[in-house]
């Protein structure tokens, strides 16, 4: 059960210790407490777990403080959507709003290689009125003797230049949770020129004490992919691993499905998967093409097959693109075959468009459905 507290209600006010003490009252039930502070105003959710279905949702209602109440009714406790619930489906950061009903463009580099690659990426992002980015600083490979990245060493550059071109969120994997020190003390050396979405890539999605600590911080949102052959409930579970420690601001990754049955793609597109997602939960959806499809072969129409998944993912209603870049990809150290070219930004963003407007005629077409 989740009880939603009065907006900007204080911790030190009455009415909030009164119902402390009443929830610390009740038998074979704790409470955990969410607070997220947004630019105007404090929401604050409480959490009941244990034998909640002994309480009454009117009971809880009247409680000193209490604006709504939720009954638990799928597993994911925190990010599922539950009956009467209407709890936002999205969140802002660093300017950037996130949600189930809009889309933002994540292109960049897989990996970062060296400052001049980076800043061409970042001023046609700013030429082209992109805000976001990826940037690869930390790349867990299957080889061992693969380029591993460049790690702590190349962000204060990397952030300079995002600072330098009004670059707002970099999408940046992480394999170890000293990384998140790493980037917190680049962004405080930087002068925090731009913000960081911590990235758990597909081989770390059931680390699950990396989880927990990803999840405990509240400083940087959090691009979860789904794991490698696992079932989608088992990397939605993931994804509540991290909000269960605290973070809310997720958003869940589709990045193709690891079988030969996807040959002769990378993986096999699950972008089918986009709405599936949207329903079970409140998170917004990202969809990786890249990473989905590993080539830029095209048919005879023209079109790449990156393009067309895009445009299926988009159609679908996906909320976020993490795609790869790259000014001359037969110099990029990680999956350069796969690299769109800086000139066909452009086309790829008017491509985007097309399929987002499309999205958007068969919403309001299914408004009207009989």
């Amino acid at each position: 059960m989740i009880l939603i507290l009065t907006p900007n209600i204080s911790p030190d006010s009455a009415e909030y210790h009164q119902l402390m003490a009443h929830l610390a009252a009740l038998p074979n039930i704790s409470a955990r407490i969410h607070r997220e502070e947004g630019a105007e105003q404090t929401l604050t959710e409480v959490y009941l777990i244990g034998n909640t279905a002994a309480l009454e949702v009117e009971d809880m209602r009247s409680l000193p403080g209490v604006e709504r109440v939720v009954r638990v009714s799928e597993e994911y406790r925190v990010l599922g959507r539950h009956k009467d619930d209407d709890r936002p489906s999205g969140f802002e950061y660093n300017g950037v709003r996130f949600g189930q009903d809009n889309l933002n463009i994540f292109a960049g580099l897989c990996a970062v290689d060296n400052p001049k690659h980076v800043e061409q990426m970042m001023q046609a992002l700013r030429d082209n009125g992109e805000v976001c980015t990826r940037m690869g600083a930390y790349k867990p490979r299957t080889n061992p003797y693969s380029f591993q990245g460049h790690g702590a060493d190349c962000l204060p550059w990397v952030f300079e230049l995002a600072g330098k071109y009004g670059i707002k969120v970099i999408a940046m994997e992480i394999t170890h949770d000293r990384h998140l020190d790493e980037i917190r003390d680049a962004l405080r050396q930087t002068g925090n020129p731009t913000g960081v979405m911590v990235q758990i890539g597909t081989r770390n999605t059931q680390n699950f004490e990396l989880l927990k600590i990803v999840g405990a911080q509240q400083e940087f949102p959090v691009l979860l992919k789904r794991g490698f052959g696992i079932t989608l409930d088992e990397s939605l579970n993931a994804a509540e691993y991290l909000a269960s420690e605290g973070n809310h601001k997720v958003i869940f990754g589709l990045r193709g499905m690891k079988t030969n049955m996807g040959d002769p793609h990378r993986n096999f597109v699950d972008f089918a998967h986009v709405p599936v997602v949207k329903r079970l939960t409140h998170m917004p959806v990202c969809i990786d093409p890249s990473h989905s499809v590993g080539t830029r072969a095209a048919s005879p129409d023209g079109i790449m097959d990156i393009s067309h998944v895009v445009a299926q993912g988009v159609i679908a209603g996906a909320n976020m693109i993490l795609v790869d870049f790259h000014p001359h990809p037969t110099c990029a150290l990680v999956d350069g075959p796969q690299a769109l070219l800086l000139e066909e930004l452009p086309y790829f963003l008017q491509d985007v468009a097309i399929a987002r407007e499309a999205y958007e005629k068969r919403v309001a077409l299914a408004a009207h459905r009989p």
